[in-house]
């Protein structure tokens, strides 16, 4: 058994160089908040995702919140989601003035199934949208997850907070949101993005971002540029900088190597964990953001790990666990979730990012099978 202290945290960013000399050139530019780099990210991503429009906003949960505002639906309406999921995705539901419904998961792939969202429309009387959440980089089948739920495609919104870097069969959803928080696939610090096939939403969240005006602020201080704008529907403050655009773009065209390089950790860890541990189901188009197994002996592997010096986490706490939104959510709606508490206290995280080092995974993986295998 492992017994020496070591050091192998659980998320390490990678950044390039180019990253870095970005930076510096939009410092030396004059103009650091949204302008001519947010654009041409947004192009690049657009590329990239092979999507129409890409709207970059301040975070993946304002990416929700926006996504599902401009639904515009009637204050109260059900919106369907996960309760294993981070908080700040139901939040955005709240946020956005609608009513959290949370669907159970399906235990071997950690995500809801067809039943399950099924189950909850009829709990709630009828579904007038949904979150659909790609689980730590599992792809979910957004279309059949809509059909079980009544709803078209117009009415979901994908979490795809843990991508990109995954694949999915074409876009069932009206928008996916994406995030380029500094433990992401594609990490700038902080920072989302929207990406639809639809013009007249993508134009309706970039006035959205900024506080609803019609024109921002680098348009009118171009040459030739007007001061006059108008606020025609009242929107918040979640633009992204030209400072973290220019990251963005220097970082993108590394990602398809950080891509192989979780998929290449993944699969030695399934290697080796397989026989110790139950691992959820698996995907070809995987982004592999998270490395998540299950054990019952989840909080005393936990503890060994963490005394070893190795970073682990939990993804997640169930939302209707944490005492703000249990009492928002009410007592029927928290136990509504069966499947998703009993994983739930059997879930852990292990790390996974381009920057570990071959021997840093295979002190992590003795770590564990050394703690696991103990009579």
């Amino acid at each position: 058994m492992t017994t020496q202290l070591i050091e192998i945290p659980f998320s390490v960013p990678s950044y390039t160089d180019g990253a870095r000399e970005a930076a510096l050139r939009v410092l030396d530019s004059g103009w650091t908040t949204t302008g001519p780099e947010c654009v041409a990210f947004e192009a690049e991503l657009a590329a990239f995702l092979n999507v129409n429009e890409v709207v970059t906003v301040a975070s993946c949960t304002q990416a929700i919140e926006l996504a599902l505002r401009a639904l515009h639906l009637r204050s109260g309406a059900n919106v369907l989601t996960p309760s294993l999921t981070f908080s700040g995705a139901v939040g955005a539901i709240r946020h956005a003035g609608y009513r959290p419904v949370l669907v159970d998961i399906d235990a071997t792939t950690l995500t809801p199934s067809e039943g399950t969202v099924a189950a909850a429309a009829r709990r709630c009387g009828g579904a007038d949208a949904m979150v659909a959440c790609h689980l730590g980089g599992y792809p979910v089948d957004v279309a059949s997850l809509a059909e079980a739920a009544g709803l078209p495609g117009n009415r979901i919104v994908e979490d795809a907070a843990h991508g990109p870097g995954g694949a999915v069969n074409g876009r069932a959803a009206q928008a996916a949101c994406f995030s380029f928080y500094a433990t992401k696939n594609l990490p700038i610090g902080e920072g989302g993005a929207v990406a639809t096939a639809d013009p007249e939403l993508a134009g309706w969240l970039r006035s959205a971002r900024l506080h609803g005006m019609s024109r921002d602020a680098w348009r009118r201080y171009l040459p030739g540029g007007s001061w006059r704008y108008d606020v025609a529907e009242i929107g918040v403050k979640a633009n992204l900088t030209d400072l973290q655009a220019a990251i963005g773009r220097a970082q993108l065209p590394a990602l398809p190597g950080w891509q192989r390089r979780r998929r290449e950790l993944a699969s030695e860890y399934d290697r080796r964990l397989a026989h110790y541990v139950e691992l959820p189901a698996r995907h070809p188009g995987h982004a592999w953001h998270l490395y998540q197994l299950r054990t019952t002996r989840r909080d005393e592997l936990a503890a060994r790990l963490s005394e070893l010096g190795v970073g682990v986490s939990v993804h997640f706490i169930p939302v209707h666990r944490l005492s703000g939104y249990a009492r928002v959510l009410g007592p029927d709606e928290c136990r509504s979730c069966p499947v998703t508490d009993q994983v739930a206290d059997e879930l852990l995280s292990l790390p996974l990012y381009p920057a570990l080092a071959h021997e840093q995974q295979a002190v992590v993986i003795e770590a564990v099978t050394s703690f696991l295998g103990e009579i």
